[in-house]
């Protein structure tokens, strides 16, 4: 399970785990408006993660960022982290 610290936003954490196929599983935020990102997790559940990225990425709510932006940021820093495993 992926783990990501969010910027600026109620939440405090996203984890989501990536299957081989690039698909999206397991979305949970801890913290956070608990109604409106269970609704984002289910949304996202078997997506291929670009397409999320592309889908959320600017979605603005307070300090220039939101909850869905956020997790457009953490699918980013997995797939850094996925290319570059040395710098994890």
């Amino acid at each position: 399970m992926f783990t990501y610290s969010t910027k600026g936003t109620c939440s405090r954490q996203i984890l989501f785990n990536v299957d081989t196929e690039n698909k999206m599983h397991d979305v949970r935020f801890i913290g956070g408006c608990g109604g409106n990102l269970q609704g984002i997790a289910k949304l996202v559940e078997g997506k291929d993660i670009d397409e999320v990225v592309t889908l959320l990425s600017g979605i603005r709510c307070r300090n220039n960022t939101s909850c869905p932006d956020q997790l457009a940021k953490a699918i980013v820093e997995y797939k850094a982290t996925k290319e570059n495993p040395e710098n994890a």
